[in-house]
């Protein structure tokens, strides 16, 4: 324990000159000269040594040569933990820390036990806790918005029902690890490497994910609703039920488009990363067909007062089996969305424009209905009545049905199978028996007189 003691002795002398902010644990402030202890969580109960040298690391001041030194002493104990570990384990393998292979061997064993302990204000960065046992453990915050954790090394490591909501885990790297019911609603992850992580349960309500690495990763019976899923990569993750063992993952309203533009919404993440392969590489939009038929894209300007009716809409559709696809003109934007409607107008099988109070969906109406021949259902709230130029699409082109209007969301939600989906099914068929019609080729010799 004699880097323990350094570290002690760093942590009072950096005390003179700067008194951090102080960790606490289970709920209290933790005492650096004596054993830290922690109230644990049934059947979680932290190593007091391994408790007091990583809280004793967490006093280091932040961004020092202090903190540099604290890091390099908890690698120095943790390895040795570790090492003592796999020889008590009596299995085959290296045991010498001291070699190349030993130490890699011994990175990832979960010696260091810190189970049901409580922190408060972490912040931690780009630290070695691989294969550390954080079950039930708590991160709280007090006079920090988030805790800090970006970079942190948690590979194969043990977050088993883990509290650690709107935590900074950019970058983190979580191979393998354990999360099942993790608490992360709200947590950062971005560019996170989460491949083969087991994410059972866990929830994850609003977590930003984008550029993360979740191949592999098991997320049945995860909550991702709201989560920010852009350039997520998830070949092969596990996201429905299985032999009755978990749930299926809840996958609603993710977002699957970057910070600045504005907010498309799908609710599966497979589905989320077609639409981002799609938006990013215009050459994979000719090969969509065969997956156009649950799509229905809902454009409209959902502003406080008009949210009620775009998810009562969503919901309802969700019911009846299709896959909404929701796109709000009054989110900020940084560029011309023109293309992005397109785009995912040719995905759908049909689209429902809610046209009350427009300011901008005329101008993508105008580009988009003359090049895709998808039913669009126009609604309205009563007393609107539709921008100036809509009758010129409702002549031109036969796929613009009757507008609809409405009196209130209850109402909408009575007429929706006969006056909206039916409708648009009926033309949607109607359109694809003219596009199976032979070309009918007319000759002049039968417009001659007959003799």
């Amino acid at each position: 324990m004699a880097g323990v003691a350094r570290i002690q002795r760093r942590v009072q002398h950096a005390r003179m000159k700067r008194e951090p902010p102080q960790p606490t644990v289970a709920g209290r402030s933790a005492d650096l000269s004596a054993p830290a202890t922690a109230v644990p969580a049934p059947d979680a109960t932290p190593d007091a040594g391994d408790l007091q040298a990583f809280v004793q690391l967490l006093a280091s001041p932040i961004r020092s040569s202090l903190r540099d030194a604290a890091l390099a002493e908890w690698q120095a104990y943790k390895l040795g933990r570790q090492a003592a570990y796999l020889d008590a384990a009596g299995g085959p393998g290296p045991r010498d820390v001291r070699t190349k292979s030993g130490a890699m061997a011994a990175l990832t064993a979960p010696a260091i036990d810190l189970r049901g302990a409580h922190f408060t204000d972490v912040c931690l960065g780009y630290a070695d806790l691989r294969g550390v046992r954080l079950d039930d453990a708590r991160f709280n915050v007090r006079d920090r918005a988030w805790t800090g954790l970006k970079g942190v090394q948690l590979q194969c490591a043990s977050l088993r029902g883990t509290h650690i909501a709107r935590a900074r885990l950019m970058d983190a790297d979580l191979r393998g690890a354990d999360l099942t019911g993790a608490q992360l609603q709200g947590a950062d992850l971005s560019g996170a490497n989460l491949a083969g992580a087991r994410l059972c349960r866990a929830q994850l309500q609003g977590a930003r994910l984008l550029h993360a690495n979740l191949v592999g990763a098991d997320l049945r019976g995860a909550d991702l609703s709201g989560s920010h899923v852009y350039g997520a990569s998830v070949w092969d993750a596990q996201v429905d039920a299985a032999d009755g063992e978990h749930d299926a993952a809840l996958q609603r309203d993710l977002v699957v488009t970057p910070d600045g533009q504005p907010a498309v919404t799908v609710d599966r993440i497979e589905v989320a990363q077609f639409i981002y392969l799609l938006l990013s590489n215009p050459k994979i939009r000719g090969v969509i067909d065969t997956v156009c038929d649950k799509a229905v894209l809902i454009l409209g300007r959902f502003s406080t007062e008009r949210l009620a009716v775009l998810h009562a809409l969503r919901d309802a559709l969700r019911e009846r089996g299709f896959v909404p696809i929701v796109f709000d003109f009054d989110k900020p934007r940084a560029q011309d969305v023109t293309e992005t409607v397109k785009t995912l107008a040719g995905l759908s099988r049909f689209i429902v424009s809610d046209m009350t109070n427009p300011r901008s969906n005329p101008l993508e109406l105008q580009a988009t209905v003359p090049d895709f021949m998808v039913p669009m259902v126009p609604i309205l709230a009563a007393g609107e009545a539709p921008f100036a130029m809509f009758k010129d699409l409702w002549v031109k082109y036969p796929w613009v049905l009757d507008p609809l209007e409405y009196a209130n969301t209850a109402e909408l939600l009575a007429v929706l199978d006969d006056a909206i989906v039916k409708p648009a099914l009926a033309r949607h068929a109607e359109l694809l028996a003219a596009k199976a019609q032979s070309l009918r080729v007319r000759r002049a010799s039968d417009y001659l007189p007959r003799p």
